[in-house]
């Protein structure tokens, strides 16, 4: 089975970024030496999934920063690759975790953003969601899930502080009965 976990940031009222898609607010908790968690959970992951959207805000940065990581970026638009690993698509997300099972990948970060986030969660294929809370109010922005989102019960299996105010809050659904 792949595990799919939306490891993702978010202000304290539910926004994984400004409306144009900025995480400048990002900048107020870097601090040298502490990544929150970051390096351990990349090495995790053997594949990525990103929406269109954060692919643009990401490929802005300047060089790839998952180096050769397949990904899957969802867009209707035509892109070109940063990275030889990129792969566009527009398939569903439940046929593109089989893709990167074919491929022999036990382990994905859903990127972002929030309408991408929401169609994996309305599959349930959310295996684990890893909320990174910054203690901001942006008051509008991208919210963590776009659209009309479908109940879920989920269990917090831990949660962890960090200076600066960060807590960092990790949750997977609740087993059916």
């Amino acid at each position: 089975m792949v595990e799919v976990t939306y490891y993702v940031a978010m202000s304290l009222d539910g926004f994984i970024a400004r409306s144009d898609g900025s995480v400048d607010w990002l900048a107020r908790v870097e601090k040298e030496g502490e990544d929150y968690g970051y390096t351990e959970f990349f090495a995790s992951v053997d594949g990525l999934l990103m929406g269109g959207n954060t692919y643009r805000q990401v490929e802005s940065y300047g060089q790839w920063p998952y180096g050769d990581k397949p990904c899957w970026v969802w867009t209707h638009r035509t892109i070109t690759p940063a990275a030889t690993s990129i792969r566009a698509t527009d398939e569903p997300p439940l046929q593109v975790i089989q893709m990167a099972a074919d491929l022999g990948l036990k382990h994905l970060w859903l990127v972002g953003g929030g309408l991408l986030a929401e169609a994996f969660h309305r599959e349930k294929a959310i295996t684990r969601y890893v909320l990174s809370v910054i203690p901001v109010i942006l008051g509008q922005g991208i919210p963590l899930l776009r659209g009309s989102s479908i109940p879920a019960d989920l269990v917090l299996e831990s949660s962890e502080t960090f200076t600066g105010g960060i807590v960092q809050l990790v949750f997977a659904p609740e087993p059916a009965p």
